[in-house]
């Protein structure tokens, strides 16, 4: 009987997409720390049953599993862990195995399962001592067992994190299913009603309804009121009035009324067919939601995760409470496992007691704020039909960046709702000083969300001389009161000129602020910029593919990303690929970096390793471009392995926009158009820049902007996934 300290790693409950990732995490950074790891297959049915189903796990058993759905070590109800025989015999083939710290990947059932065997371990190891099983040495080197709990679940119901494992991939087959129906309903002028996953949690409905721009949804914690299936109905019909020619009515699969009575899919589609004489249709997503590849956020967020969970476990000790390892605001964070449980049951009990505005409460502040949003968005018609004569004008300025039409869509009809006359400039700061202006209205942006690209089209010029006075002569012809600018560094630079000359320019003396798009992740006062998701997941399928590829022959790829002087594409994307090398002009790249990534890269393939790749950032170095780097690889690798480079270029900054930068892009266009009619309302003339900051939207003065920049390099000063690069080093390169 070994006696060797190890950790144990198992998934249980739904199995959720990003739950290999994390297990890669756990596994790889185990075995960095000198830690033997064991994966339990088939959850707690594993544990009870023992033998092959608790297996010592290598580095290379675990990699090229990030980019596979499920779980490969299995999942499974297990009737006998409920049971006190069950616990102990999965307490004796744990001891077997010297096993004593647990990672538990799995919902709030596996995890409440898992602080129970914890807790009562003590009375298991003195069972098991008294009966013989172990012996008393055994007993004293295993006195407790550590405890941490990972959430993998779709839902994202779980108190303590901003996400769970597996709830963005969700998101994304939400999406995409919805923007499918949307088409073949507006040929039929058909509505459908698509019923989502999320028991108790209206999540992956209320944010698939915004992202997938639908008309009505049904969420649990806030149901509708008496008489909502009339209200529905004169929606949809409005909509239909105003030239709509699909409808969408997303249903959570644990919705209700407020009496508390089931609200199915089935009945949506009677009421609406009757009501309407409209022919209806139901589509029900379940399990695809669960299953494909997991998004690049999946990917990276449970890399974090497990690799934490690892260094909490490690330290723990017999006092140390059980944690959740969560993220908040894109940090990893721990909190007290229990707690989360039963702050995460609350929500139910809240539900079943009718107390909705608790319910809404507990989700937190921006799920109430997005649910009123898309309220106001879904509607037919703006609410206000008096107008306040305040006319706001929408431009682009920069490259195109996939949400872009998402956030236009959203500050249009919420200025409209608020009252305002919008104008929608073509062309950027081109078509502003050319006076290509025209008024929006409800319909006119209809369809926008899904759309990728810039519909109203950008440019990237930044005005000087006599341009300004081209600018100030624009905004007084057409009296725009407001400008939003929605877009990168130019658009910040154009911004931020205007704001310079006030003093010699009246008219630029108007509220102004600017919504960051870029798929480079490079602007200040935003840890994330709409389209850097989109980008990233357009990478990290184009490296799957490479992958692919790559693996029939031993082959070096050295596939060169776009972000200009910032390398965040780079770096996330190797974080969720597993890339082995990545440059980024941040941390510079030197020769002697090369020729240890080549000695490395020889080594591993020596051994056996059948694919290599490389990252790097576009201008991660002059001189090592990614051809020198390509030569000097193949130039080394020679008979061993062969070199292929891939420049991803323009399919980065293309698709339609990810559920992520849909959401986003549509809670900044609210707070913008609020910001600019706040000012308006008082009389004032702020000039900002806003953006997503520790977990808020925050707006900046745009005063600030050259403070906060590294306007030779044009990025931020600071840059927060930065700390992030050793962990995606430790985990791609065995030491």
């Amino acid at each position: 009987m070994t006696q060797t300290r190890a950790i144990g790693v198992l998934t249980s409950g739904g199995d959720a997409q990003g739950m290999n990732a994390a297990l890669r995490a756990v596994v790889r950074t185990a075995l960095g720390r000198g830690v033997h790891v064991y994966a339990i297959y088939e959850g707690y049915r594993g544990m009870v049953e023992g033998g092959e189903r608790i297996r010592l796990l290598d580095w290379d058993q675990v990699g090229g599993i990030m980019h596979r759905g499920g779980t490969v070590i299995g999942t499974a109800r297990s009737s006998e862990f409920r049971t006190h025989e069950g616990r102990l015999r999965a307490a004796a083939n744990l001891l077997e195995r010297g096993i004593d710290r647990l990672v538990v990947i799995g919902g709030d059932g596996s995890l409440t399962g898992a602080d129970a065997f914890r807790r009562e371990w003590p009375a298991l190891i003195a069972e098991l001592t008294e009966t013989g099983v172990i012996s008393r040495e055994v007993a004293a080197q295993h006195p407790f067992i550590g405890l941490v709990g990972l959430v993998g679940s779709i839902d994202n119901d779980f108190f303590g994190t901003d996400m769970t494992i597996g709830a963005d991939s969700a998101l994304h087959r939400i999406t995409e299913a919805i923007d499918a129906l949307v088409s073949t309903a507006a040929s039929h002028q058909r509505t459908f009603v698509v019923e989502v996953m999320g028991r108790h949690c209206g999540y992956l409905a209320l944010m698939g309804a915004v992202a997938g721009g639908a008309d009505y949804v049904i969420i649990p914690e806030n149901p509708p009121e008496p008489g909502w299936e009339q209200s529905m109905c004169d929606l949809l019909r409005a909509g239909r009035n105003a030239g709509r020619r699909d409808s969408i009515v997303v249903v959570a699969e644990g919705a209700r009324d407020r009496e508390g009575n089931p609200i199915s899919s089935d009945y949506v589609r009677r009421v609406l067919e009757e009501r309407l004489g409209e022919d209806t249709r139901v589509t029900i997503l379940g399990h695809v939601q669960r299953g494909g590849v997991p998004s690049a956020f999946d990917r990276w967020m449970s890399t974090l995760v497990g690799h934490a969970a690892v260094e909490e476990l490690l330290a723990a000790t017999p006092e140390s409470e059980p944690q959740l390892i969560g993220m908040r605001y894109n940090r990893v964070t721990r909190q007290p496992l229990m707690h989360c449980v039963e702050q995460t049951r609350q929500v139910a009990v809240a539900i079943n007691a009718g107390d909705y505005n608790r319910a809404m409460g507990l989700r937190g502040g921006s799920f109430t704020e997005m649910f009123q949003t898309f309220k106001a968005l879904a509607s037919a018609l703006p609410s206000v039909t008096r107008t306040r004569q305040r006319r706001l004008a929408l431009l682009h300025a920069g490259g195109p960046a996939p949400g872009m039409n998402t956030a236009i869509r959203a500050a249009v009809r919420l200025g409209l709702d608020q009252g305002h006359t919008m104008l929608a400039v073509r062309n950027g700061f081109n078509g502003l000083i050319d006076g290509e202006i025209d008024v929006c209205d409800w319909q006119g942006v209809d369809g926008w969300g899904p759309i990728g690209g810039a519909e109203l089209g950008t440019s990237r010029r930044v005005p000087t001389g006599e341009e300004l006075t081209a600018v100030a002569r624009a905004l007084t012809d057409h009296e725009i009161d407001g400008l939003l600018v929605i877009g990168g560094w130019n658009g910040y630079q154009a911004a931020h000129r205007l704001y310079q000359e006030r003093a010699t320019y009246e008219p630029f003396n108007i509220p102004i602020i600017c919504l960051p798009a870029s798929i480079n992740n490079d602007l200040p006062g935003s840890e994330l910029s709409i389209g850097a998701d989109t980008a990233l997941n357009a990478i990290v399928d184009a490296l799957d593919r490479i992958k692919q590829s790559a693996v029939a022959v031993k082959r070096t790829f050295v596939v060169e990303v776009m972000g200009r002087y910032c390398g965040y594409l780079a770096l996330m994307s190797g974080l969720a690929s597993g890339a082995e090398h990545i440059y980024l002009h941040e941390e510079g790249v030197t020769l002697d970096a090369l020729r240890a990534d080549i000695t490395a890269m020889i080594t591993s393939f020596r051994q056996g390793k059948r694919l290599s790749l490389a990252i790097r950032n576009e201008y991660a170095n002059p001189l090592y471009t990614t051809d020198v780097i390509c030569a000097l690889f193949e130039e080394e690798g020679r008979s061993l392995f062969d070199v292929r480079r891939a420049v991803l270029g323009h399919l980065q900054q293309g698709g339609n926009p990810s559920p992520y930068d849909r959401i986003q892009a549509t809670r900044l266009a609210a707070r913008c158009i609020r910001f600019l009619t706040e000012e308006l309302e008082r009389g004032t003339a702020a000039a900002a820049f806003i953006g997503f900051t520790g977990g808020k939207v925050r707006v900046f003065d745009l005063g600030e902007l050259p403070h906060m920049v590294d306007a030779i390099h044009r990025r931020p000063k600071e840059q927060w996934w930065l700390e992030l690069a050793p962990i995606a080093r430790a985990l791609a390169q065995q030491q």
